[in-house]
């Protein structure tokens, strides 16, 4: 008997058989999904450890950015995955999760609802799952074009944000304390819009920087820095950190050139990363990978 053979047995099949089938569900309403174990991504990564690939080598094992809303590639996904017994949602674009946590002392609906009265919102009665550890996942509707980031508890104890990049957990999927399930009182309702006040919110806060330390040459130099902005600014999904790569490989040309100052170029191309979605680190990482691959760059 194989092992795939030995997966199909007793309970765990049984488990494997209704998170396909959930899974399939959700794909059909439009949720991109993939397969999960114990809350995390079943399919083992094809890569090394402290690789950045978001499944650009065309493989499956990549987590969220394996999420699809084709049948056919949900079952493909679950036929490489025998022991998942969930699925995962993948947040971004026009739906985020705001997980809130009930557990070790910490209240995250509390802190919502704190939240709620200090800045003047309502929280709207929107999709809810309730999770195992008896917390809640609350799903929103965000306008096109807005980018939320992903946190953990900088909105406040308990409060997490999946936004782009992240991810919740599906109702029917099966955790290591108990089922992810839709709330008993709301059932299978309407995903709202996220208030205007809790957008601002999870919105990272604007980097200040400080004032410009040279004046260029020409406008010719400013028209060129600003282009290149404007090019991480209108990545799409999937692209950020190759148009940040390609953009920060020409700023660091022009830095050769002697047209901008590097400290400029370096600055406004790390605020329209983060304005992006990026996390700051992670752009200073990909600008100085091209500054080093630049000939030259001073």
């Amino acid at each position: 008997m194989n092992a795939w053979t030995k997966e199909r047995d007793g309970a765990r099949y049984a488990a494997w058989q209704s998170a396909f089938r959930e899974a399939l569900q959700a794909a059909a309403r439009g949720n991109a999904v993939f397969p999960t174990r114990n809350k995390v991504p079943a399919i083992p990564s094809p890569h090394q450890r402290g690789h950045n690939c978001k499944g650009q080598c065309g493989q499956p094992g990549h987590g969220v950015y394996d999420a699809t809303t084709v049948a056919a590639d949900v079952r493909c996904l679950f036929e490489l995955a025998p022991r998942a017994d969930g699925y995962g949602i993948a947040c971004g674009g026009r739906m985020i999760g705001l997980d809130l946590d009930r557990k070790n002392g910490v209240d995250g609906v509390a802190e919502l609802n704190r939240l709620a009265t200090q800045h003047g919102f309502t929280v709207p009665r929107t999709l809810t799952v309730c999770t195992p550890s008896g917390g809640f996942h609350l799903w929103f509707a965000v306008p096109a074009g807005v980018t939320i980031p992903n946190s953990a508890g900088r909105l406040g104890p308990g409060i997490d944000v999946r936004g782009t990049g992240g991810y919740v957990v599906g109702p029917g999927s099966q955790g290591s304390s108990g089922q992810y399930v839709l709330h008993p009182a709301l059932g299978e309702i309407e995903v709202l819009p996220a208030p205007a006040e809790l957008i601002q919110l999870m919105l990272p806060a604007p980097i200040v920087r400080p004032a410009r330390q040279y004046v260029p040459t020409g406008d010719k130099a400013t028209a060129a820095l600003d282009g290149l902005v404007n090019v991480v600014l209108g990545a799409p999904d999937g692209t950020r950190n190759d148009r940040l790569y390609w953009a920060a490989a020409k700023a660091w040309a022009h830095v050769m050139d002697g047209h901008i100052a590097a400290c400029d170029a370096e600055a406004a191309l790390v605020e329209a990363a983060v304005r992006r979605g990026l996390a700051e680190a992670e752009a200073q990482r990909t600008i100085a990978s091209a500054r080093r691959t630049t000939a030259g760059a001073p």
